[in-house]
């Protein structure tokens, strides 16, 4: 997600000093969201013997995440803020969609909200930090919500299990792995073609490269459902994510 605000800042003509701004901005804000995560989390992650978790691993504390989550969100909001009210506020939507998340939100119906909120606020708040203060369009808006609700239903697919046996029935429990893995494809496809076809003027050789590589992230999205590749999905996500972000630089489609 750093990667991706950073990539989007310098295609939006945001000045250097304010394009690192809004790169530690997004970063601080990211790691909030992460270790607030295995804080929460830290009682279920023992009880399913989560090997991945630094808290399983007895690498790490849950006090001593819940100081770094609440010391890097205390960073990301005055960092965010200082890029002005508007950005500020849509940036920090992100890292406000995350700590519901965490918080709650993961176990309801409405999981995905979240994600599709704060992703689809990130290119929005990248956009206005340019000069002007400017609104981001449409098509940009609507790939980063999609991107979100693919990266949500990817993201949660090694874990179903895992989930089940604690409680939590988010959306892509409630939908089952392979619906939520055919779902997840769909708006994976099409978050890259609203990016391919979404601005003025007809598609750029580097938009046409961005829906070559979208194929093969698309085709482990839907694999997703089998349980050999429900870990690819989210890294498969999260790479299009970049790959796209840099070809839509690349290819000159400023978003504002």
């Amino acid at each position: 997600m750093t990667t991706v605000a950073t990539l989007l800042a310098v295609a939006a003509g945001v000045s250097p000093g304010r394009v690192a701004l809004v790169c530690v901005a997004v970063l601080a804000g990211q790691a909030s969201i992460g270790w607030s995560n295995d804080w929460l989390d830290a009682d279920r992650d023992r009880a399913v013997a989560r090997a991945d978790k630094p808290v399983v691993q007895q690498a790490v504390s849950p006090t001593r995440l819940r100081s770094a989550a609440l010391v890097a969100v205390t960073a990301a909001v005055l960092l965010s803020l200082l890029l002005g009210v508007v950005p500020g506020v849509l940036l920090l939507t992100l890292v406000t969609s995350g700590w519901a998340y965490n918080a709650g939100l993961k176990r309801t119906a409405a999981s995905a909200v979240p994600y599709v909120t704060g992703f689809g606020a990130l290119p929005a708040g990248v956009v206005a930090a340019a000069p002007g203060t400017p609104v981001a369009p449409w098509w940009l808006i609507t790939a980063g919500a999609a991107l979100g609700a693919a990266a949500h239903l990817a993201n949660v697919a090694p874990d179903l299990e895992d989930d089940h046996a604690t409680g939590v029935r988010g959306l892509p429990h409630r939908l089952g792995a392979r619906v939520s893995a055919a779902v997840g494809a769909l708006l994976l496809g099409g978050a890259s073609l609203v990016l391919v076809l979404g601005p003025d003027g007809p598609p750029s050789a580097a938009g046409w490269a961005a829906v070559v590589l979208a194929v093969p992230a698309v085709v482990v999205a839907a694999l997703a459902g089998r349980p050999r590749f429900r870990r690819l999905a989210f890294p498969a996500v999260m790479l299009l994510t970049v790959l796209d972000v840099a070809l839509l630089v690349a290819g000159g489609a400023a978003p504002v």
